[in-house]
């Protein structure tokens, strides 16, 4: 069973917002974070407080929606016949997470090609696959490998590649206070092992159309 059984809607600047929750599990985590609140010494009861662990665990049902969403399926249902044989490319994805050693955000940007071998898929897929993934405790590694497999098993292009820059609030917030680091990952399969294909579209991803 999903873990999202209620819904709440709230109208925001003429767009209807959904969002989806399990009740239970709202109640369970809130009871945690009401612990947690007392155990840092604030006072769960003071006015500012009052909804935090409710709040808190809404987010991070949200947060986490991507163990509920099969990626896969999302490009089987937009994939499409076409003797396109060229890169194609999408880049400068907006990628948040959080990462599952301290669970604190990481964000930054994702970019992704691949090379049809005889199927394209909805562009507007490609971003989805990779909030499915990063709406997951992660890791950046991980992160970057599960889009490429997810890409590559499903579609079967000609090969597929993945970049991900991403600044990670573990490292700029505790631990080393590193503010501007940016930590790159990147993944390739089939064609782009090849130095001249890869080359083109690292080119292309640092390239400005202006």
């Amino acid at each position: 069973m999903s873990k999202f059984q209620q819904f709440e809607e709230e109208e925001q600047d003429g767009y209807l917002k959904i969002d989806q929750y399990n009740e239970k599990n709202v109640e369970r985590i809130a009871e945690h974070y009401t612990d947690i609140l007392q155990a840092i010494g604030e006072d769960p009861s003071r006015e500012g407080l009052i909804k935090t662990p409710e709040r808190v665990a809404k987010a991070l049902q949200f947060l986490t929606h991507g163990y509920d969403v099969d990626a896969a399926e999302l490009l089987r249902g937009a994939m499409f016949e076409e003797e396109y044989s060229q890169m194609v490319v999408v880049k400068d994805i907006e990628v948040y997470s959080m990462c599952e050693h301290h669970m604190l955000p990481f964000f930054g940007k994702a970019h992704i090609a691949y090379i049809p071998n005889g199927h394209i898929v909805g562009l507007s897929k490609i971003p989805r696959v990779v909030d499915v993934f990063a709406r997951r405790l992660q890791v950046q590694e991980r992160l970057t490998n599960e889009i490429r497999d997810c890409i590559q098993e499903t579609l079967k292009p000609a090969g597929v590649a993945v970049v991900i820059e991403c600044k990670h609030m573990c490292m700029a917030m505790r631990g080393v206070q590193k503010q501007n680091s940016v930590t790159t990952t990147s993944a390739f399969t089939g064609a782009f092992q090849n130095d001249v294909t890869r080359s083109e579209f690292l080119r292309l991803i640092t390239a400005s159309l202006g």
